[in-house]
């Protein structure tokens, strides 16, 4: 996951792994929260290319990063959902709060 994170000009991206839950949500929690602290952030995009499964811990985690980047004045975005994990997303309603890409 050492290379999942990648800050450029602003956008911190994260490339979520295959299975985000609650052995993982944490960390990925900490590393993006540290980056807030530390590096100028104005917006965060997930990426889901490679996930597969998602957890409630997973919606936790966007939406925590949500309310702190929008707190800084900056905007989330998702990119590259698949359609298991768009379900779990509509269904918690996350897609009316955040925006949505097509990469």
């Amino acid at each position: 996951m050492e290379d999942d994170f990648c800050l450029k000009k602003g956008e911190l991206r994260i490339l979520l792994p295959k299975e985000v839950d609650h052995h993982n949500a944490e960390e990925i929690r900490q590393r993006a929260d540290r980056m807030l602290e530390t590096a100028y952030v104005n917006r965060i995009v997930f990426d889901f290319s490679r996930t597969e499964f998602m957890d409630s811990s997973g919606i936790g985690v966007i939406m925590g990063r949500y309310k702190n980047i929008r707190f800084l004045g900056g905007s989330l975005n998702v990119v590259h959902v698949r359609p298991r994990v768009k379900r779990l997303l509509v269904m918690a309603g996350v897609y009316r709060l955040i925006g949505k890409e097509e990469e």
